[in-house]
């Protein structure tokens, strides 16, 4: 689950990270009467979750209140990504303005199985472009979770990142803050971009990113009650209540698939044939032919897809469950989308005889399914052009 950039500042200002005074606004009246509050200098940016926001005229500088209701007013309802603003977040403008934009997150090194410090004097700018056009500009160390953030590790990438030497102990503690920080709240990230070194010689965090463990939100209630459903895909709303992972992807090839590892493998061989998944689909194990239903519903419910691809490996969950959970739904949705099902384990040859009396096009093994979903739907694409 990701934050908005508000809320993650308020959680790193709550481990003692300096961020700008500010408030959300959600109408041009509000903001205005903020940036009274502030002083008058303010910065308006639009909260939604997706990156580009300043790109896509998201964030405004406003010399006055009256300067800030308008470009409240302009921001407010835009759509930036597909997402349409609903609220601003009114800042102070940064004391003295900005000397330096710095780069600053705590994530997991999924390889080295451990947090990690990533760090960069290249501030500001998507940290993808600066780690594929100047790789030595991003420098990392990794945390030992029973020692935390030590001093030497924070001074040498003080050093490799040519902070002033009055500044060390400063980055130092905001280092380790952000790392607490992520620690204390189950975090797979937590990132400032930009830190800033204010015209007064003072770090800041100007923006800020998070990111939760959707399984740790049990133990994070206060989080949890942070999620913006209006930010969500209805679909991925849906998937949520219903205890099935689904996420939207930009293709054309609907998967559903039971268990994450085999809905990677089946995303990446549908690729490999020359498809584009729509989603990411993992129903589970065990699951009952109302929720494969569900999901089917979800996957079509997407205007992009010209084929569905089933990959159910049946252990806990029955072959015979998903093919009647398949069959429910085709009685409740009408499509003429082409469908591709490939069962093994469990039951399978259950369910494979239940497809077969109603003419679904079954498949093997998963190359074989995958190359069939993919002609299916290169062939509905070839018929709407």
């Amino acid at each position: 689950m990701n934050l908005h950039e508000y809320q993650a500042k308020r959680l790193f200002a709550e481990h003692g990270i300096p961020i700008p005074r500010g408030e959300v606004a959600y109408t041009p009246e509000e903001a205005r009467r903020i940036a009274q509050d502030l002083g008058g200098k303010v910065v308006v940016k639009a909260q939604v979750l997706t990156g580009g926001r300043g790109k896509a005229g998201g964030v405004k500088l406003a010399a006055n209140p009256n300067e800030a209701e308008q470009r409240a007013a302009d921001i407010l309802g835009m759509k930036i990504k597909g997402l349409t603003v609903n609220k601003v977040l009114v800042d102070e403008m940064a004391p003295g303005g900005i000397a330096q934009e710095l780069y600053l997150a705590a994530l997991i090194d999924r390889g080295r199985r451990r947090p990690m410090i990533m760090a960069s004097a290249a501030g500001g700018m998507d940290i993808e472009e600066v780690a594929d056009k100047t790789p030595d500009q991003i420098h990392t160390v990794h945390v030992d979770p029973t020692l935390g953030v030590r001093g030497y590790q924070t001074t040498y990438l003080a050093q490799r990142m040519g902070l002033p030497r009055e500044l060390w102990r400063d980055f130092h503690n905001i280092v380790a803050n952000l790392y607490n920080c992520f620690k204390a709240n189950d975090a797979s990230l937590t990132e400032i971009n930009p830190l800033i070194i204010t015209g007064e010689g003072k770090l800041m965090a100007l923006d800020g990113k998070f990111s939760v463990d959707d399984n740790a939100l049990s133990r994070q209630p206060r989080l949890a009650e942070m999620r913006d459903v209006e930010e969500e895909p209805l679909a991925e709303a849906e998937a949520r209540r219903t205890g099935i992972t689904f996420i939207q992807l930009d293709g054309n090839i609907g998967c559903m698939v039971n268990g994450a590892g085999l809905a990677m493998a089946t995303m990446d061989i549908t690729k490999l044939y020359g498809g584009e998944p729509a989603n990411f689909l993992d129903i589970g194990g065990g699951a009952r032919a109302d929720q494969v239903a569900t999901a089917l519903r979800l996957i079509l419910s997407d205007p992009k897809v010209e084929a569905v691809l089933f990959n159910i490996f049946g252990g806990i969950t029955r072959g015979d469950e998903v093919a009647r959970g398949i069959l429910t739904a085709l009685e409740q949705i009408e499509t003429d989308v082409p469908m591709v099902v490939r069962l093994a384990g469990t039951n399978a040859e259950e369910g494979l005889a239940l497809l077969a009396e109603a003419d679904m096009m079954t498949a093997a093994t998963l190359s074989e399914a995958a190359q069939k979903a993919v002609a299916a739907a290169n062939q509905a694409t070839g018929r709407a052009s």
